[in-house]
């Protein structure tokens, strides 16, 4: 059991250290990324950008997060079978709403799941749209290991990643968060 949380644990630090390269400039300057191992927030001059999303939705259709350039971006990445996923859900459909008005959109990404079983999640608890990702290809994409549901993703308004948690969410924690992100002024062309 001991060599199970010592390697959980190091997982963890290297997840981290992972996500903190992509907020790092690499330049030997400070890093103005900070971590408590699951939630990772740069500043705005440290953040990455956003990898390629594109993806069928649960309900049909297509969607393309470069499409969504000049609004905040909350991704999450849930997964039907996932108890914290349903515990959290109230808490997003309560940010989204709270946010929305203030150019901020979300984004549902389902996980390592069957299509019925995701819609069928969905219903009731999420008015935003999201992506059927069975593979987990778009979760990987932003670095977060298929053992790490949920997880939230926030982007900025220029599509950087401002911010990764790396656990449920409570509303408390997510909406001052997202409120901060919408506050922020995009970079000048």
């Amino acid at each position: 059991m001991n060599a199970r949380r010592w390697i959980a644990g190091l997982l963890a630090v290297v997840a981290a250290g992972t996500a903190l390269a992509g907020c790092s400039s690499g330049g030997g300057g400070e890093d103005r990324c900070t971590s408590d191992g699951l939630t990772i927030t740069c500043a705005p001059d440290q953040r990455s950008k956003t990898p390629k999303v594109v993806g069928e939705l649960l309900t049909g259709g297509q969607y393309d997060i470069s499409q969504a350039r000049g609004q905040v971006v909350v991704v999450n990445f849930w997964g039907s079978w996932c108890a914290p996923c349903r515990a959290e859900a109230d808490d997003l459909e309560g940010t989204y709403q709270a946010t929305k008005a203030s150019g901020v959109t979300f984004l549902g990404v389902n996980v390592q799941d069957s299509k019925d079983k995701a819609i069928a999640f969905e219903q009731g608890r999420a008015t935003y749209p999201s992506i059927f990702d069975p593979s987990s290809r778009q979760a990987l994409n932003f670095d977060i290991p298929p053992n790490t549901t949920p997880a939230t993703v926030v982007l900025d308004r220029d599509g950087r990643v401002a911010v990764v948690i790396r656990r449920a969410v409570t509303r408390d924690e997510l909406q001052p968060i997202v409120e901060r992100t919408a506050a922020e002024k995009p970079a000048p062309n």
